[in-house]
């Protein structure tokens, strides 16, 4: 019985020793333990699993999924460090910086100076939006500044071009969100405009219309002769093989017989033998149809001047000797 007391006491000595001096330790309740995205990157490598979506233009935005990721991560494109948006341990964000398209090596780097694994990333050509012309009809004979037009979108680039039926014409950059040409001397018709970026990045199509239809604006009489007076017609799209077409009521005085209408196709060039009226073509915009008339008494007119692609103004009525 002794021998048993004697063995216990050198073992509660030993118990009571390792409590007094802490080695048996509680947890300390006020420790702070790691969250969020600091936590998870403590408890495994930098990683890219997936990469969404795996190409794109500038001013998209790309998600990135794997793990490891911290407060800190960095984005990187080639050289270039991207700003990033961390949403978790696993995943982050970020936009596409205005680069020159082509293939580019993506990977993290953490704070610690640890880098992922890299992964190609095509960056495509930034592809321009046409939304609108401005106007989108222009007259054939509009000349100078009448002949500019605006193209409005986004996207644009000082190296953008203008292509007209699939040809590049010269172009005016004025800021990403506008450009301006020039329209060609074309034939009448719908024409096709579109935008280019470099890399051969195409907007969509737009139509501008050539507009070759004649119109009549005003008549006026000017300079009179002794036997003959000018007729002044204003107005737009005339062409030298334009045809003026002259309707004139003929009393029952002028035919002896019952009233008609008398139609005549005067052309421009010298007068003839038999017929002394004729037009003279100024410009695209005036012509002059000098008339002999029989008596200074005004008569109803109706005018109507016909190009030779068959373009037909409307009908003007006029009251003239």
């Amino acid at each position: 019985m002794a021998r048993r007391i004697m063995m216990v006491i050198p073992f509660l000595a030993l118990l009571l020793a390792q409590i007094s001096f802490g080695a048996v330790a509680a947890p300390r309740p006020n420790a702070k333990q790691p969250s969020g995205a600091a936590a998870e990157s403590d408890k495994a490598p930098i990683n890219i699993l997936s990469i969404v979506p795996a190409q794109g233009e500038p001013g998209m935005t790309v998600s990135l999924y794997g793990a490891g990721f911290s407060e800190k991560t960095a984005v990187f494109l080639g050289g270039v460090e991207v700003p990033a948006k961390v949403v978790s341990g696993k995943q982050l964000s970020f936009d596409i910086p205005k680069l020159d398209p082509g293939l580019y090596a993506l990977f993290l780097k953490r704070e610690d100076g640890s880098t992922s694994k890299p992964y190609n990333f095509s960056l495509l050509p930034l592809k321009p939006v046409a939304n609108a012309l401005v106007p989108d009809t222009i007259t054939a004979c509009a000349a100078g500044r009448d002949r500019d037009v605006v193209v409005k979108g986004r996207n644009f680039t000082e190296g953008s071009q203008i292509l007209f039926d699939g040809a590049a014409i010269g172009s005016r950059f004025s800021s990403s969100e506008t450009l301006s040409f020039t329209t060609p001397q074309i034939a009448e018709g719908l024409h096709q405009v579109q935008v280019r970026n470099s890399g051969e990045a195409l907007s969509g199509v737009l139509g501008l219309t050539i507009d070759a239809r004649p119109e009549i604006m005003g008549v006026t009489q000017g300079e009179q002769y002794v036997n003959s007076y000018n007729l002044v017609i204003d107005g737009r799209n005339f062409q030298q093989n334009s045809v003026l077409v002259v309707a004139e009521e003929q009393s029952i005085e002028q035919s002896g017989s019952q009233p008609y209408v008398d139609v005549r196709r005067i052309t421009s060039g010298t007068a003839t033998a038999t017929e002394r009226e004729h037009m003279v073509y100024i410009n695209c915009n005036r012509i002059i149809y000098q008339r002999y008339p029989y008596s200074t008494t005004p008569k109803n007119l109706r005018l109507q001047v016909v190009n030779g692609g068959g373009g037909e103004s409307s009908i003007v009525s006029v009251s003239a000797p």
